[in-house]
């Protein structure tokens, strides 16, 4: 096993919970406010049926970085997109969530649609997002998209540090969407302690060299005291990017950048879930009501077997190849016609996108080939639903399946794997996961697949079903006792560990053997 779950237990350490992660920022970041910044914002207020309601959105961003707020309290600074998100904020645009039981402040920042059209959907959507994943969709440069870019990190800045007022604070910013905003920051206020985490891969130098503002992107960057990324592959790539594309001192043995005098630490901090809670509500009675719902829907008299894929829209994530799959599958093993159903959920994203619309066609398509080909009269073997049908609705899928198919053709993490892990607390169903999500560095024990060799997926596909029950429970309980242990809570104490380090390092070796 790659992780550390074993080793843990057998050093009596238990994993990390909000207790934990609350009592070392208390201890460690007493002086300083905790600002999170994103894009996407943790809760959107939009008008359903005449009236107001508060939803979380589809999103592993803010499911993972959610717990941080919640243990130690702070500030959230996100752009408000939601319907009904003006009419929900105080005079200052803020908002206390989470709505049940308050226990941090989300500032919304608001964008002009042409600010969205190119700093979202432009420059970090069509540009940064197929350029770090190299799933062979090529990235489209704009100038205007650019220049809108560097105005909404400008109009993030400004919103950061009137939150700020001066006073000392540890400023965590998300993802490749605010590149710039860690250099305005430390710019105006040298003060600020600042991090962030860039939760998609990063290339290799040779494929970032085609980004036409490659310098003042990275400039940005290391504008950051800390930068993390879920892979040490990541870190390297990143390290070899600097020291080719940017003048500065790159030390690959401490793993960090210096520019201007100023150090920028590069760390590996693979992020997870909130393990306990997924797990505690996976066996609620919400749940199991659920399930009963679901099989009514899907018309499961009982002798069937079930996958599920749970995908957003997106060419990187491998659904055409999954649906290609399941065609082979059946193929091989006409025993289980009539016998399978395969559940592909498809949360629309950028739909504003081209190529997006495009994909979103060539999977009706291909779900469409595999139903004529292999439907009878009372059965049909893939079930598409373009909804994303909230936790509960999901956790009952993870339940149901015999099987779980997390293919992405390249993906920083991907959380769905780690997620249908955690709710199978009755340690049965198999996860089949890319050799190509960040994932499957810590789940060894899932079948790991080239998700480009559809042979390969189906096979897998085959030996999930025909896995010995005994097999499938130890599988299991190694992902769960990994998960575990690695957790949201572990994820998030070794990032504040390594900034508090950097200011009291004497101060927090106790805590390096808490984390497991």
């Amino acid at each position: 096993m790659s992780s550390n779950g074993s080793s843990s237990r057998a050093t009596g350490l238990r994993p990390w919970g909000r207790e934990d992660l609350g009592r070392f920022a208390r201890d460690y970041f007493s002086d300083r406010r905790i600002i999170v910044v994103s894009n996407r914002e943790p809760y959107v207020h939009q008008w359903v049926g005449g009236r107001v309601e508060c939803l979380p959105p589809a999103s592993g961003m803010a499911a993972a970085i959610g717990p941080i707020l919640r243990a130690a309290g702070g500030t959230w600074v996100a752009h408000g997109s939601g319907s009904a998100d003006r009419r929900t904020v105080d005079r200052n645009d803020h908002v206390a969530v989470p709505p049940d039981n308050p226990s941090y402040v989300l500032r919304r920042v608001w964008l002009t649609k042409e600010q969205e059209a190119g700093y979202y959907y432009g420059l970090s959507n069509e540009g940064l997002w197929p350029l770090c994943h190299v799933a062979f969709t090529r990235p489209v440069f704009r100038q205007e998209d650019w220049r809108r870019y560097r105005e909404v990190n400008e109009v993030f800045a400004r919103a950061v540090l009137e939150e700020t007022g001066g006073e000392r604070s540890l400023v965590f910013i998300q993802d490749y969407h605010l590149a710039l905003l860690p250099r305005l920051l430390k710019e105006r206020d040298p003060n600020l302690l600042v991090a962030q985490f860039w939760h998609i891969p990063w290339p290799n130098r040779e494929v970032f060299r085609v980004f036409p503002w490659s310098e003042e992107l990275l400039d940005g960057l290391l504008g950051n005291d800390l930068i993390g990324f879920h892979l040490r592959y990541h870190c390297q790539n990143f390290l070899e990017t600097l020291d080719q594309g940017l003048e500065c001192r790159v030390d690959q043995e401490r793993s960090e950048a210096v520019r201007g005098g100023k150090a920028t630490a590069v760390r590996c901090f693979p992020i997870s879930i909130d393990f306990e809670s997924q797990s505690t509500e996976a066996a609620s009675p919400a749940v199991t009501g659920e399930m009963d719902r679901w099989r009514r829907e899907l018309g499961l008299s009982g002798g069937e077997v079930v996958g599920i894929g749970l995908d957003r829209l997106d060419y990187t994530k491998g659904i055409p190849e999954k649906l290609k799959a399941v065609d082979r599958f059946l193929e091989q093993n006409p025993s289980y016609v009539g016998r399978m159903v395969f559940v592909q959920v498809v949360v629309p994203s950028r739909s504003r996108i081209p190529t997006y619309n495009a994909l979103s066609e060539e999977v009706t398509r291909l779900a469409e080939e595999v139903n004529w080909r292999w439907s009878t009269d009372s059965w049909r073997p893939v079930a598409l639903l373009r909804n994303y049908e909230g936790s509960v609705r999901m956790m009952a899928l993870h339940r149901l399946a015999d099987f779980c198919l997390v293919t992405p053709l390249h993906d920083g993490m991907n959380l769905v794997a780690k997620e249908f892990v955690a709710s199978r607390f009755d340690e049965d169903g198999v996860l089949i996961l890319s050799n190509f999500a960040g994932s499957a560095r810590d789940l060894e024990e899932a079948l790991l697949v080239n998700p480009f060799s559809v042979e390969e997926t189906a096979g897998a596909i085959l030996k999930a079903l025909d896995m010995l029950p005994e097999e499938r429970r130890k599988r299991m309980q190694r992902l769960r006792e990994t998960v575990s242990y690695r957790n949201v809570y572990w994820w998030a104490g070794k990032v504040l560990r390594s900034l508090a380090a950097r200011e009291i390092p004497a101060q927090v070796e106790r805590w390096e053997t808490t984390l497991p």
